[in-house]
């Protein structure tokens, strides 16, 4: 063959496979890979989040406590800005010059072509004066958001706050992007997934200068937002409201709690704060006044506080007492000689009658006779050891829910304290604990730490003779699908046996109701059983803790 010929067939060759080749990738670009066809579409493309409405709050009785206003931020597309008047401008929004220059650069810098915000949350008052002369600033325009309202100024602790999301949320959670809002604490934290709903979007199609130029495709991808589920908390908001009332000018907390169901009736934490004052643009100025004020009104004292529960736990080792043995009914007795005495230890007491049963010493709240019964539980020779007969004491004490968090459905619930053997094997040394060195946890002091809503649960636990459920905030959610308040209807049982509740609960009813005097008589109420225990704690910062 000619060899001028054979060189042609071989670069022909090489042309055809060229062209296969690039046929080849073509058809893979158009047809199958999908990316690029996005790409394009995305850069003719304008998204527009369609935010939904937060689902709202209501009390056990119906009154609304939570609900939406409507708000609006302020967008820029610096490219379709034209010269307008910066005074009106600033009257409008009440804004300074600087201010606006300052957010315009900002704005620039982030996107010539894209839209971002230039002015959060504007109130409807303000964009309603403003809206009437947007016209005239062409490159802005609003997107609807909405704000939290709050008609009653009461349990913020409960419902918490709404702020906007962070980085890390963005990276964690896919459904969040920058700008977005999110519950940071109390119940709009807690139940975030039901309350924020689902995001809408409308798609527009825009020019080169990024302008509208109408609906893509009439809108036939368009997704509606869901609104968020409604809420209704357990708690009466006459009896939160009464409950705050009472606690103006003191530091403290109220927990009233509905035995038969774990619910909240009310929950004061004192101080509090207003809880509108962590809305909108002020959100930021307000919450470092808050966290810079030494009474600290941000801090949860029902779930985050811990304090020695003093007498009120007279009840609890009285339980075990009974229980284990160490205490035979209405027939032990006990003297008492203004205190407990052993050798040089002693331990005091208020004056009353002695000796005295079971039933009396709760009335009185005596410190001889559970200082005797304590010791007598860690001392019994059935145990072995004492570090056994601790352990057997812990955990009956733990069985009531405390030394653990409850699981109440509010963030930053803290566990308290109920000491361990090997704490004291660290102090004492191991195999060298004694009673007497212990003592004081008879009566709810030493290295004991409850909170207050691990105390209301004491009292729904005895009501309920030896069973609770996990204390809670949210008694519906409406039209949920989600079974997550399941875990509050499961039932706590402590190892007590039942028998043993009905005597602790007539002492606690001699507390208040005996007319020969009781510890706890001031909460006696006309025409209604109440039954009670007092309690003050040894304080080092001040005054005793009193319940």
């Amino acid at each position: 063959m000619n060899p001028f010929r054979q060189r042609c067939f071989v670069i022909g060759g090489l042309f055809a496979l060229i062209f296969v080749i690039y046929v080849c990738r073509l058809f893979y670009l158009q047809v199958i890979d999908q990316s690029y066809k996005m790409s394009a579409s995305n850069n003719v493309l304008r998204y527009v989040t369609q935010y939904p409405a937060r689902g709202l709050m209501y009390d056990r009785n119906g009154e609304l406590l939570v609900h939406n206003q409507a708000a609006y931020d302020l967008m820029v597309t610096p490219n379709q800005l034209h010269e307008f008047d910066t005074a009106h401008f600033c009257q409008l929004l009440s804004m300074t010059p600087d201010q606006v220059d300052k957010r315009l650069r900002k704005a620039k810098r982030y996107s010539y072509y894209k839209s971002s915000i230039f002015l959060e949350q504007i109130s409807a008052e303000q964009y309603a004066a403003f809206q009437e002369y947007l016209y005239k600033f062409k490159g802005f325009y609003a997107q609807t958001r909405s704000l939290r309202i709050y008609p009653h100024n009461i349990a913020a602790h409960i419902f918490g706050y709404v702020g906007e999301v962070d980085g890390n949320t963005t990276k964690k959670d896919s459904y969040y992007n920058s700008g977005d809002y999110i519950g940071i604490s109390g119940v709009e934290r807690m139940y975030e997934p039901q309350l924020r709903g689902q995001k809408g979007v409308e798609i527009y199609m825009v020019d080169v200068h990024n302008r509208i130029k109408g609906r893509y495709q009439n809108g036939r991808y368009d997704t509606a937002a869901i609104d968020g589920n409604d809420i209704i908390l357990t708690i009466d908001s006459k009896l939160q409201e009464y409950g705050e009332q009472l606690m103006q000018g003191k530091m403290g907390s109220i927990v009233a709690i509905e035995p038969a169901t774990g619910e909240i009736l009310a929950m004061v934490s004192s101080p509090t704060y207003n809880p509108q004052l962590l809305v909108g643009r002020e959100r930021s100025s307000n919450y470092a006044k808050l966290r810079a004020d030494s009474l600290n009104p941000l801090f949860c004292r029902p779930l985050q506080a811990r304090y020695p529960p003093g007498s009120t736990f007279k009840t609890v080792n009285a339980l075990i007492g009974l229980d284990e043995g160490s205490i035979s009914g209405l027939y032990t007795r006990y003297g008492c000689h203004y205190g407990y005495t052993v050798g040089r230890f002693h331990m005091g007491c208020h004056g009353h009658a002695s000796p005295l049963n079971i039933v009396e010493a709760l009335q009185h709240s005596c410190n001889a006779y559970f200082a005797a019964d304590f010791r007598n539980i860690l001392d019994n020779p059935k145990y072995g050891s004492i570090d056994s007969a601790f352990t057997v004491w812990r955990n009956h004490v733990t069985s009531f829910g405390f030394g653990n968090k409850l699981g109440i459905d509010l963030p930053y619930e803290v566990s308290g304290y109920i000491p361990t053997l090997s704490y004291y094997n660290r102090v004492y040394g191991k195999n060298r604990l004694k009673s007497l060195y212990i003592v004081s946890l008879s009566i709810g002091q030493g290295e004991i730490l409850v909170t207050p809503v691990q105390m209301a649960n004491l009292a729904s636990t005895i009501a309920n003779r030896g069973h609770y459920f996990t204390p809670h905030v949210v008694k519906e959610i409406v039209d949920s699908k989600d079974d997550v308040l399941s875990a509050y209807k499961e039932r706590h049982t402590t190892d007590i046996d039942t028998t043993f509740f009905p005597t602790i609960i007539e002492g606690m009813y001699r507390a208040v109701n005996s007319p020969t005097g009781g510890t706890a008589g001031i909460a006696a109420i006309k025409g209604i059983d109440v039954c009670g225990k007092t309690g003050t704690a040894q304080n080092p910062h001040g005054k005793g803790h009193k319940y």
